[in-house]
């Protein structure tokens, strides 16, 4: 499952061992085409690596943070430090190798 989170929820992120944050927004098309291949990823790296979601319109202190210029926009956290990002849309196969990359 991918949780939606706000920045108030950000210590939540930051304390797992390996988390996928996909920064999007409601009004952004590649966002929406991503949103159903990270919740299949979710399920299937259940255990090993974390999803969540955040809106850049709702938390600009994130977006700032890790410098989203564009979205879809996701970032790999590996003890709560950046590891790596990958921006604009990809296919579920593409976004596999990258995050077993990361693992």
């Amino acid at each position: 499952m991918v949780n939606v989170i706000n920045s108030d929820k950000w210590a939540d992120v930051e304390a797992q061992a390996a988390a996928v944050v996909d920064f999007n927004a409601t009004w952004c098309g590649p966002c929406k085409m991503m949103a159903p291949v990270l919740e299949e990823l979710s399920a299937e790296y259940d255990g090993k690596v974390a999803f969540y979601a955040i809106d850049v319109d709702q938390n600009p202190d994130l977006a700032e943070k890790f410098s989203v210029m564009s979205i879809p926009n996701l970032v790999f956290l590996k003890n709560g430090e950046l590891k790596d990002s990958s921006v604009g849309f990809k296919p579920k196969e593409a976004l596999k190798g990258w995050i077993d990359s990361q693992l």
